[in-house]
């Protein structure tokens, strides 16, 4: 489907020359020659491109305020601001409201139509994503009933709605990106972009370019994470991984809202909440120097620790039985069950819930349905490691029977313990014991309370 280009200009030689040049690059357009004629249009239909003359008929900037109207109805909706009496000023206090780009009468009309061919991507870039996002928060979900994930739940529902920043720690796979998307699907700010920038995925020497942006010496500009979240969210994953030099610059933003481009002067307000995540020790990696504390305790205003799947286990069969159905259902495989779970429990889990979910899929690929023998088997050969081999055979064939047992009995009892930590009940449930039984065993054994 062509897209649509709404063209306000009150010189109808240019709203002719604009119109004859977009209709044979194969859009469509509408025109609108002042300012309540424009209001109209754009009231009546959002185009998906607009092109705006800064001076009409109502004042020397009503196109600027056309500009915040439509960006007010569709942050996502790219403006080219056109004058013929332009100054650096001008451009920049467009750029400042939201202009995708802006350009000087009399023009060249293939730069114009280049804008326009970028504006028309840019845009239609933006709603693939929020389409990829939306299949996202309807595909996945936080699952759990474990005492962490329900104090996350409620903590979202909480924080939704603060403007707070906000710092998830937890380990690679847990799900913290899926928790800022939450956060954000439900705050005031879903309207508008959200924005992740991967601090452990970037070139060292980008770091700046891709948060700060840049202006070309040629006049065209490289817009940062920063200026792309305008108005919505900016997910800063793995944060420990930016050098110092950046920190002492993002410190600086968090406290001025404000920041310059790569080879700029002028200052860009801020208008981004920031979240941000790491699946490091945050207290280590301050106290090695890898991160700057003042700006930690910037950023972790909310803290929101995730435990690993292996500390939450009572939260496995929930995730079972909500990712056969998801998977299964979005991929139209055949419906399974996993009649034993004894692995998937004992499993260490070091990839998480992402771990997790990679299985089910596999086990939703090459299964035939509810062939147990043959899950089991995908399960053992997918698995690198379970309980059992924490103990090594060779070591435990060179001691007495009686010995052996013990040393397995402690490392699973201890296992279980960490597992559900430290809680008694819970542990004596799972293994099938009494609690004050269990509570004989561990003395015995020489285990102390994990409390």
């Amino acid at each position: 489907m062509s897209a649509e280009i709404l063209i306000i200009d009150d010189n109808a030689d240019i709203r002719l020359i604009l119109n004859e040049l977009i209709k044979d690059a194969g859009y469509k357009t509408r025109l609108a020659a002042n300012f309540n004629q424009a209001l109209t249009e754009i009231d009546k239909k959002l185009p998906d491109v607009a092109i705006i003359d800064v001076k009409l008929d109502k004042g020397d900037n009503d196109g600027i305020q056309l500009l915040d109207h439509v960006k007010k109805k569709n942050i996502d909706i790219p403006v080219i601001m056109i004058s013929g009496h332009a100054n650096i000023e001008m451009a920049v206090n467009s750029l400042k409201s939201g202009a995708f780009e802006f350009i000087q009468k009399p023009f060249d009309k293939e730069r114009l139509l280049n804008f326009v061919n970028r504006a028309v991507e840019n845009f239609n870039l933006k709603n693939e994503n929020k389409n990829l996002n939306n299949k996202l928060f309807h595909s996945f979900e936080l699952i759990g009933r474990s005492s962490n994930i329900l104090s996350i739940k409620d903590q979202i529902e909480k924080l939704s709605n603060s403007e707070s920043r906000i710092f998830l720690n937890g380990p690679t796979g847990t799900g913290k990106e899926l928790i800022a998307r939450k956060i954000y699907k439900n705050s005031k700010r879903n309207t508008g972009p959200f924005v992740i920038i991967n601090g452990a995925l970037l070139d060292t020497k980008k770091y700046e370019l891709e948060l700060f942006g840049e202006e070309k010496k040629d006049g065209s500009i490289t817009y940062g994470a920063l200026e792309k979240a305008s108005r919505g969210v900016l997910l800063i994953d793995e944060v420990t991984e930016i050098p110092l030099e950046t920190q002492s610059k993002i410190l600086r933003i968090v406290i001025d809202q404000k920041f310059k481009r790569i080879n700029s002067n002028h200052d860009i307000k801020v208008d981004v909440r920031i979240i941000c995540s790491s699946s490091k020790d945050m207290s280590g990696e301050i106290k090695n120097g890898n991160f700057r504390e003042d700006l930690y305790h910037r950023l972790n205003v909310f803290n929101i620790k995730i435990e690993p799947l292996n500390k939450r286990i009572e939260d496995i069969p929930l995730l079972l039985d909500y990712f056969i159905e998801n998977i299964c259902k979005t991929y139209n495989y055949k419906k399974f069950t996993i009649k034993d779970n004894n692995y998937l429990l004992n499993y260490d889990w070091p990839g998480n819930v992402r771990e997790l979910r990679n299985l089910i899929e596999r086990i939703a690929i090459l299964s035939p349905g509810d062939d147990n023998e043959k899950i089991i088997t995908i399960i053992k050969e997918s698995l690198s490691k379970s309980i059992k081999d924490n103990f090594s055979i060779t070591e435990t064939l060179s001691i007495p029977l009686r010995e052996a047992r013990e040393s397995f009995e402690k490392e699973y009892l201890v296992s279980q313990l960490n597992k559900f930590s430290g809680n008694i009940s819970k542990t004596a449930k799972f293994v099938g014991m009494e609690r004050s039984a269990l509570h004989r065993k561990l003395k015995l054994l020489g285990v102390k309370d994990l409390n």
